[in-house]
C-alpha cells in the first residue's frame, strides 16, 4: 500500500473504522463492462475480496456499497456477502453518506470509503479513511489517504480489508 496522508496516521484512523464503503466499478471490479449480444450483463468478482469482506463483518467491521450504475449481479453478490447496505443507481454519493450518518449513528471518522473516480471525490474527502487503487483516476489517486498495491477487482478490497483489521489487532487471530 502506498500512502499519501503518513502511514501511521493513515495507520491510527483505520482503529477507528467500523464501516468500510465500496465504490463497485473500479474498486469491487475491474471496472470493465461486459455484455453478451442478447444484452446481458456479466461481472467478475474476485474471491479474495469476498472473503475480506466476511472477515470484516466477522470481526465488527460492517460493508457496505454505493455505486452509480444498477446491477442484479451486484445484488447477487451483495447477498451473497452479507452487505445489507447497498445502493445503487445512486450518483448523489455524499447524500448517501450522509444518510448512512444519520441511519446508522457514526461518525465521519468511523467510516472508511474505497473510490476511483470523480463521482467518489466528495465522499473521499468527507470520510475518516479514504482509498483508491492503482488505475484510479490521478486526481483522485492524489486526494487519497493510501493507494492499495493490488489492481481493482483483482483483491483491493481485501488488501484494505486485511489493513484495516491489522491495524484493529483483530488480523494475527485470524490466522491459522
Amino acid at each position: 500500500m502506498k500512502f499519501n496522508t503518513s502511514e501511521q496516521t493513515v495507520r491510527d484512523a483505520a482503529k477507528a473504522i467500523s464501516l468500510l464503503l465500496l465504490d463497485v466499478d473500479g474498486v469491487f471490479t475491474d471496472g470493465r463492462l461486459y455484455y453478451s449480444d442478447s444484452g446481458e450483463e456479466m461481472k467478475t468478482f474476485s474471491t479474495l475480496d469476498g472473503h475480506g469482506i466476511k472477515m470484516l463483518r466477522q470481526n465488527g467491521v460492517e460493508v457496505g456499497i454505493i455505486t452509480g450504475r444498477q446491477s442484479a449481479l451486484l445484488a447477487r453478490r451483495a447477498d451473497e456477502l452479507g452487505i445489507t447496505l447497498l445502493y445503487q443507481g445512486r450518483e448523489d454519493k455524499l447524500n448517501v453518506l450522509t444518510d448512512i450518518l444519520a441511519e446508522r449513528q457514526l461518525s465521519r471518522e468511523q467510516i472508511a470509503y474505497a473510490g476511483d473516480d470523480f463521482p467518489d471525490l466528495p465522499v473521499l474527502t468527507s470520510v475518516g479513511l479514504s482509498f483508491s487503487v492503482p488505475a484510479g483516476h490521478p486526481d483522485v489517486r492524489m486526494r487519497v489517504d493510501a493507494i492499495t498495491d493490488a489492481q481493482a477487482g483483482l483483491g483491493a478490497v481485501r488488501e484494505i480489508g486485511d489493513f484495516i483489521l491489522q491495524c484493529q489487532d483483530k488480523y494475527q487471530q485470524l490466522l491459522p
